[in-house]
């Protein structure tokens, strides 16, 4: 699965660990939001890297597996963070992204009868540092988005985006240059 190579969604030990990323997302969204420290201890222990200063997902947060997302120092992500991280998420320093956002890794066949089959495949998303992601985007899987753009709200990111640029839309695109 991490490898990009075809994987079955119904594998036993995928399924099992799920399972057990949902009963930690449980109880953290559980957690009253005063507790800070609470919150923070569970994210230490399911992601994969947190950077130093504190960092804020505020509840409701989901993910698949947890340990395939990488955070950098003081990000920041609102209500509603859903990351699917079959593949490796890496978003850098200093990031913020609004509320109702997602980012997407596994990728399924448009072709019926191979998507029925359950096999499927993932791509990683990379964000840069410095990086405002707007409300209810969506972040497809294999993009790559440079350092110093903000991605305007509602966009669907169906391809990379380069460094210092404001990007919007469905599919996103560049609408102004830094």
């Amino acid at each position: 699965m991490l490898s990009g190579q075809l994987y079955s969604a119904t594998d036993r030990q995928l399924l099992e660990e799920l399972g057990a990323v949902k009963d930690i997302i449980f109880r953290y969204n559980a957690l009253p939001p005063s507790d800070a420290a609470g919150r923070l201890a569970i994210l230490k222990g399911l992601l994969g890297h947190i950077g130093d200063d504190a960092i804020l997902i505020n509840q409701p947060f989901y993910c698949d597996y947890g340990k395939q997302i990488r955070v950098g120092r003081r990000f920041f992500a609102n209500f509603n963070l859903t990351i699917l991280d079959e593949a490796p998420v890496t978003i850098g320093d200093d990031c913020f992204i609004g509320p109702g956002v997602s980012i997407y890794t596994a990728c399924h066949s448009t072709d019926p009868q191979r998507r029925n089959s359950r096999q499927e495949w993932a791509e990683p998303v990379t964000i840069g540092d410095n990086v405002w992601i707007g409300g209810g985007a969506i972040i497809l899987p294999g993009v790559t988005i440079g350092s110093n753009v903000t991605i305007g709200a509602g966009s669907v990111v169906t391809r990379d985006i380069p460094d210092g640029v404001v990007a919007a839309g469905n599919p996103c695109r560049i609408i102004k240059t830094l």
